[in-house]
């Protein structure tokens, strides 16, 4: 038996949910012990979190009764939704993804009460809506429903915590450096010159290691009732486009051109989700001087000091984003 308080990590196996996972079992006082739910436990991932000394089971998040039982005896819970989980035609067709992740954090949150969870970390984002409000400035997705869907049905889904009374926290968080690896990252134009064409105008965009969310939950978790009922904002840093450029410019060795595409260009695109991305970007820059006023840097160090910045995140993955562009 152990008298270590136990943690139940929804999306163990995912960015968010194993960077806590992994600062848990990695954590020098060894505080607590870690459940990490997973929806297959036989994966690759999952058997490494077993041998790295985790308690692994099955849960998903369209199961209620899956987390009922996964969430049972844990002190505390962290709730991540997936809106960008692989899905097949039949699911897309079935509900939205802002749906799924609604009935998904209703699933989490009535499972949490009935288990008797004493802290809940919610993993959210703003609504962009409270800052559009109804204007035809950007587009309406999901039939008019939302402006940012992946932004506004997190932050909607922040109610349902509430409605079902239970002690949480909302960790807002922010915009992925890893992104950058992942098509965000500058391009090689036809002349053989690097282009960054992140769509920020002149405003600062706040970015995060994603495992550093996890690294923050433990840190709020660790403060024991201190963040319960309050929404803490998180960002690793706050830089401008033409910050980014310079930084990737030093990382990759040659220079990086900042050349910002604007919204409307963004939209015109074509790939999937063009809209919603160029939306969440007029939303970053429009809003930026709340944005990142709310993730106060000083105040992140001092609940996380080891939170990367750009520049050190960059240092670690130089080699990775040198394959990017090579």
């Amino acid at each position: 038996m152990t008298d270590k308080k136990l943690i139940a990590v929804v999306g163990a196996t995912g960015s968010q949910g194993g960077g806590l996972v992994q600062a848990i079992l990695a954590d020098a006082g060894q505080r607590f012990a870690v459940r990490a739910l997973t929806r297959n436990a036989r994966s690759e991932k999952s058997l490494a979190l077993v041998a790295a000394g985790a308690e692994v089971v099955e849960a998903d998040l369209d199961d209620e009764a899956s987390l009922r039982k996964a969430f049972d005896g844990a002190d505390g819970a962290f709730v991540v939704t997936n809106y960008w989980v692989e899905r097949t035609r039949a699911e897309e067709a079935a509900r939205t993804r802002a749906e799924m992740e609604l009935k998904q954090a209703e699933n989490a949150a009535r499972a949490a009460k009935d288990a008797g969870v004493a802290h809940v970390i919610w993993s959210t984002l703003e609504d962009t809506r409270l800052h559009f409000g109804e204007t035809d400035r950007v587009p309406s997705l999901d039939d008019g429903r939302y402006k940012v869907p992946h932004f506004d049905a997190k932050g909607e889904a922040n109610e349902l915590f509430t409605k079902y009374g239970l002690p949480t926290t909302f960790l807002q968080t922010t915009f992925y450096f890893n992104a950058l690896l992942q098509g965000m990252g500058p391009v090689r134009g036809e002349d053989g010159k690097l282009v960054l064409t992140l769509p920020m105008a002149d405003q600062p965009l706040s970015g995060i290691a994603p495992e550093d969310i996890g690294k923050a939950a433990l840190a709020i978790f660790a403060r024991g009732d201190e963040f319960i009922g309050r929404t803490v904002s998180i960002a690793g840093d706050h830089s401008t486009g033409q910050e980014y450029a310079t930084a990737l410019s030093d990382v990759l060795g040659e220079q990086v051109t900042y050349q910002p595409y604007t919204w409307d260009a963004f939209r015109q695109l074509g790939f999937p989700m063009a809209v919603e991305f160029a939306n969440m970007f007029q939303y970053y820059a429009e809003d930026s001087a709340r944005f990142t006023a709310n993730r106060d840097l000083e105040v992140v160090r001092e609940l996380t000091p080891e939170v990367q910045s750009l520049t050190t995140w960059l240092d670690q993955h130089k080699d990775e984003l040198k394959a990017t562009v090579a």
